[in-house]
């Protein structure tokens, strides 16, 4: 648990899955069985921010944690600057070696920070090294069309949608934040 590095302990029976009508509980279940890890399929949670996309991806990594899987979670700029260092370093196949080990790697927030080429290059060779061999599960709130704005490289970027997309489950989390409807209600509480 501790070497998957998630940002928060957020486990899958916290999810209020009635405050999010369009997610189902039934498939996330499914996931979290784990044949998707085994299947080497990715996952791709797609919403708008505060829809509980990273809660659901890091539920699955504690869940895949559980049934003694080698996970690793990363921000999508976290992992293209831990790529670039390396080059920098010198340890460029080493840390790529290391990122190719683990059986499931969770990717947050594409969409959220722009890439530079090389670090686009970076994820592209990452996910394309994954490939039909082993799992990751992604969080975007973009739309796929609108990827280009992260990664502006239009073939590097259809080259990657290509692979992150095939055999894929992807999960619509829906536009409305729960957090901001939790703070809402909060002031609404207050004033009556």
């Amino acid at each position: 648990m501790r070497d998957a590095r998630l940002p928060r302990m957020k486990t899958l029976e916290e999810f209020d899955f009635s405050e999010s009508p369009k997610i189902s509980a039934a498939e996330i279940r499914e996931l979290a069985e784990g044949g998707y890890v085994e299947r080497a399929e990715p996952v791709l949670f797609v919403g708008e921010c505060g829809t509980g996309k990273t809660h659901l991806m890091t539920g699955l990594c504690v869940a895949a944690c559980r049934q003694k899987r080698r996970v690793r979670f990363a921000t999508t700029a976290g992992l293209a600057n831990e790529l670039v260092e390396a080059k920098h370093q010198l340890q460029l196949r080493r840390v790529l070696a290391r990122w190719a080990r683990y059986e499931l790697i969770a990717i947050d927030e594409v969409g959220y920070v722009p890439l530079a080429d090389v670090g686009a290059e970076f994820l592209f060779q990452v996910i394309a090294e994954r490939a039909e061999k082993a799992a990751v599960v992604m969080t975007t709130n973009l739309p796929f069309s609108e990827w280009t704005q992260v990664i502006p490289n239009a073939r590097l970027c259809k080259a990657l949608l290509d692979r992150v997309t095939d055999r894929a489950h992807i999960i619509e989390t829906g536009n409305d934040s729960y957090r901001f409807r939790r703070t809402v209600e909060k002031r609404q509480k207050r004033t009556t």
